[in-house]
């Protein structure tokens, strides 16, 4: 499996090799600088995402040579491989032993005979930093800012001690916590749901950890979508549908460019967003009753998605849901109160506690004033659940090894409908800017593809209200209510 050595078509690649050593750092039987694997590969993928750690990824392999016995292989071995697409531009995924950041196999898996002499199977791997977090344990007491505690675990020899890039984000918040016996990435994960951004254009709240083929990422939710001045990101890419293709002659260099700019298919993988799912998350509406142990007295903030979604940054700049009547409550008296989705706090209530002057004046869960405690976890719980919430969208494009999870994209969509009375008129609620949360780079032995997820937790165009009030059939007052007995049948 290798890519040729120009540019020829879009989805061009160049796979150097791909070896793999053994146990011993040798290369078995078949030489010390490990064995090359290149031809046995049938399929190679690697895997991203903003929701994992670490980088992961699998090798479907066509074994002939009895490789399994001769290494012999048996889940500890190193797996190097340097892969382009041949994009000017376009990043080097570098994972040899040159580079340092060598693949671990984990697992051998899908073992199967082919015939007398040939067999397959799947390796799977993933970076040294998922290892050694099966590995290892945190159990230490840390003092400063989330940003440096982060730096501390992943670099520190006891924890992760990497040596990839680290590109983070600065926390405004400083506290002392506790780190008690965890495996490093849940200690990372802790310091993400008390991390804020330091960029005060930004006023969200919880961080994101995860590894790209560039290095790894402890960035907040706000700054996929904005930047340090709070204005949107422009995005890296943008992406097409098109059925019918650009008619006319075209030299070569602008048909490849159109190709690397089409999606070959795409789906969304959430039709129509689920409102009761979202609704019992509390990405709608959250209750949090925040208990302070110090002074014994307990404080209730309620977060609602439509009066607080402009106060912090998203891929889009109208929310996702229309604010439109959706039922009423009789509860308070008198007429019905209309209400949408965003006025049910009650929907999902989260209790936690605090302790005031803990570590330092007013000092609460988030290390800044206790008072915020409460609004701060709602808006942490929300603004993670919304990208769930919203638009998700997988497509299927040439690969360009440039593209990393976490980066911003824009994707238009033609509407379904009469092309004759409305041409190339544009989805106004499905295109737009959407944040890659995963990628699979898949590398066959022609082609490098990527198949991305994306997601989009706004609207370009703001939802059409529907009307001011809310009214069921025959009207909430003329409903006869009964209640039967069930023991009389």
């Amino acid at each position: 499996m290798a890519g040729t050595q120009h540019l020829e078509f879009a989805g061009d690649f160049d796979l150097h090799y791909i070896r793999l050593h053994n146990h011993k750092g040798e290369g078995g039987r078949f030489g010390d600088k490990g064995t090359d694997i290149s031809k046995m590969v049938v399929e190679f993928n690697i895997y991203e995402s903003i929701y994992n750690g670490t980088l992961t990824g699998s090798a479907v392999i066509v074994d002939a040579r009895n490789l399994i016995n001769n290494l012999p292989i048996q889940g500890t071995e190193r797996l190097s491989f340097k892969l382009t697409s041949k994009l000017s531009g376009s990043n080097v995924i570098d994972c040899t032993e040159a580079s340092g950041h060598p693949m671990h196999v984990y697992k051998l898996a899908n073992r199967q005979q082919l015939g007398d002499t040939d067999q397959t199977y799947t390796l799977y791997f993933a970076s040294r930093e998922f290892v050694r977090n099966e590995r290892l344990r945190v159990s230490r007491a840390f003092d400063g800012r989330m940003d440096q505690m982060l730096q501390t675990i992943m670099t520190d020899e006891d924890f992760l001690d990497t040596r990839k890039h680290i590109f983070f984000q600065k926390t405004r918040n400083s506290d002392k916590i506790v780190i008690p016996n965890k495996r490093p990435m849940d200690a990372i994960q802790q310091l993400c749901k008390k991390a804020l951004p330091d960029n005060q254009s930004q006023n969200g709240a919880g961080f994101l950890f995860y590894e790209t083929t560039q290095g790894f990422h402890f960035r907040s939710w706000e700054s996929l979508c904005v930047n340090k001045i709070g204005k949107r990101k422009t995005p890296k890419q943008t992406f097409k549908y098109v059925q019918q293709k650009m008619e006319g002659p075209r030299n070569e260099n602008e048909k490849m460019a159109e190709d690397f700019k089409n999606v070959e298919s795409y789906k969304f993988k959430n039709n129509c967003h689920d409102v009761a799912a979202n609704t019992a998350l509390g990405t709608y509406a959250h209750r949090v009753i925040t208990h302070n142990i110090y002074n014994k007295s307990y404080k209730i903030d309620d977060y609602h998605y439509h009066s607080q979604f402009y106060e912090t940054g998203h891929t889009e700049q109208n929310p996702a849901i229309a604010d439109s009547p959706v039922d009423y409550d009789t509860r308070e008296g008198g007429t019905p109160k209309q209400k949408g989705v965003s006025d049910y706090p009650e929907s999902r209530v989260s209790l936690q506690s605090t302790t005031q002057y803990a570590h330092g004046e007013k000092s609460g869960n988030f290390g800044v004033d206790v008072e915020q405690d409460g609004v701060l976890e709602g808006t942490r719980v929300s603004l993670g659940n919304q990208l769930h919430a919203g638009t998700i969208l997988e497509m299927v494009i040439k690969g360009q090894s440039y593209l990393k999870a976490g980066d911003l994209i824009e994707f238009e969509l033609q509407t379904v409908e009469n092309k004759t009375s409305t041409p190339n008129r544009i989805d106004p609620h499905h295109s737009g800017r959407y944040i890659i949360t995963h990628i699979r780079h898949r590398v066959t032995n022609t082609e490098y593809r990527q198949i991305l997820e994306c997601a989009k937790d706004g609207v370009v165009t703001e939802y059409y209200q529907s009307g001011k009030s809310y009214t069921e059939i025959a009207g909430p007052q003329s409903r006869k209510k009964v209640a039967y007995d069930i023991d009389i049948y």
